[in-house]
């Protein structure tokens, strides 16, 4: 199925099912997918294999063409409801990450004030201390945790080093509770390999994890978008809708996007 890249620093803005308005930042190359995982469902398609040396542009590149996008913006009286990291790949893997986002909080409060600043994160960096405190900082840190199942987390998300489902709990958990969990409820089969995490024991699981992470809010919702494969099945209305109700006996603040 086709899938799209990012052709720009800053992208949008976009109306978002989950953010608003989103205005969109890319902190990654624009001609190709650079992520820590290799998800099944990626809009963006698969991650490169690539031994070409990773270009990304600079804090101050960064920083000049947010600023000029939200000059225009608030000379057009178009107020953006989110500035959104999420682009081609992991955004937290720039290595000026914390600093990006220091700039980003300055710009907001100088132009659009009411404006949340979210990150779209797989949570594979957030064994940096830098990168916590950077995602403290933002108004929606929003994490990714697919499965409670190793087995199934691997093949869902495909990541490019090795880690496990306990290991990735108790990095999240770092944030007491200072996060927002999403996860992608799917079903399908790859390289002959047939996987769902809406099974009763998927959902169990995970909601145990839940109860350890004790995140501030959850968001379930389907593939909306082109995969880069075409045996994934987009989950009903109604079993998204029995996930969250499950969710919301736990007291958590539970959204479901369908």
């Amino acid at each position: 199925m086709a899938t799209f890249l990012f052709d720009e620093i800053i992208f949008g803005p976009v109306k978002s099912r989950r953010l608003g308005v989103s205005l969109g930042v890319n902190l990654l190359p624009e001609d190709y997918k650079f992520c820590t995982y290799d998800c099944l469902y990626c809009e963006c398609g698969w991650t490169m294999d690539s031994n070409k040396k990773i270009e990304l542009h600079t804090k101050e590149i960064i920083k000049t063409t947010l600023e000029l996008k939200l000059q225009e913006m608030l000379n057009n009286s178009e107020a953006p409801d989110n500035i959104t990291f999420a682009g081609n790949g992991e955004p937290t893997i720039h290595p000026s990450f914390a600093e990006i986002i220091d700039d980003t909080i300055e710009l907001r409060d100088k132009y659009f004030p009411k404006a949340l600043i979210s990150v779209l994160s797989n949570a594979t960096q957030i064994h940096k201390q830098s990168v916590v405190d950077a995602l403290n900082k933002v108004d929606q840190n929003i994490l990714k945790l697919d499965s409670a199942i190793d087995s199934t987390y691997k093949l869902i998300n495909q990541p490019k080093a090795p880690i496990s489902v306990s290991k990735l709990v108790e990095r999240l958990k770092v944030f007491k509770g200072n996060l927002i969990i999403q996860t992608m409820f799917i079903r399908g089969e790859f390289k002959g390999q047939k996987f769902d995490n809406t099974t009763d024991y998927e959902v169990e699981s995970w909601i145990e994890l839940l109860k350890e992470i004790k995140p501030k809010e959850v968001m379930i919702y389907p593939i909306a978008r082109d995969t880069p494969i075409d045996s994934l099945v987009k989950i009903s209305e109604e079993k998204l809708d029995s996930i969250g109700a499950k969710v919301r006996k736990l007291g958590i603040e539970t959204k479901v996007y369908s």
